[in-house]
């Protein structure tokens, strides 16, 4: 499931800018074809905009209630309502807005998930270097200095690509707790680039220099 709105305070139409040429939900759409690990591909929007891009790549289209593309809505509301009208099994969400996650990264998350015992799956970033929190270290001490490559890493959660368990989910929505962190939660390590999304103006341009920079690499 790709969730996309049109309606963005940061960064304006966020779904709808490209990467070179394409707009970056089209490149979420092609990465989770091209994975193969997948059932079904569903554009979860708002907007009847997504739709027409949804055709354009062969994929489905959930037309979700008006009221959950505000920005008053949150993800807890619409993956539920999306959850509601998919008899599924387990739900990925890819986020068209991190654009540098791989075919590669989706194809091993998803598997890694469906191999998995976890009701919740988080991907994340390691930061292996000195961290605070509310003033205090988190993974070093003040007392010694340690090298870097010694410390043990931070995760730090990306949301680039997510899983949950349906039913899981759903019971949680029912007992009006917190579904997304419902049940047994487990973690899975992507790359840097593929924890970079884009909030704003400047989040994009740094993806675009990067995924110019990639293929040139490539």
């Amino acid at each position: 499931m790709i969730p996309a709105r049109l309606g963005s305070q940061r960064l304006k139409r966020k779904n709808l800018r490209e990467i070179e040429g394409v707009p970056i939900i089209g490149h979420a759409i092609l990465k989770c074809v091209d994975s193969g690990v997948f059932d079904q591909v569903v554009v979860n929007s708002e907007n009847e905009v997504f739709r027409g891009i949804a055709d354009k790549y062969g994929v489905d289209f959930h037309h979700r209630p008006e009221e959950l593309g505000d920005n008053n809505a949150t993800s807890e509301q619409y993956i539920a309502d999306f959850l509601e009208s998919y008899d599924c099994d387990r739900i990925v969400q890819v986020h068209s807005i991190a654009p540098l996650l791989t075919v590669e990264e989706v194809a091993q998350f998803t598997q890694f998930f469906c191999d998995s015992e976890f009701d919740v799956l988080l991907s994340v970033t390691l930061e292996q270097i000195e961290c605070f929190f509310d003033g205090k270290p988190l993974n070093f001490s003040l007392s010694e200095k340690t090298n870097s490559q010694e410390l043990k890493p931070v995760e730090r959660v990306s949301w680039s690509i997510t899983g949950w368990k349906r039913s899981t989910y759903l019971e949680a929505v029912e007992k009006g707790l917190c579904a997304t962190y419902y049940g047994k939660i487990g973690t899975f390590s992507v790359g840097r680039m593929a924890g970079h999304v884009i909030k704003n103006e400047e989040d994009l341009r740094i993806a675009q220099a990067l995924w110019s920079a990639r293929s040139r690499k490539e």
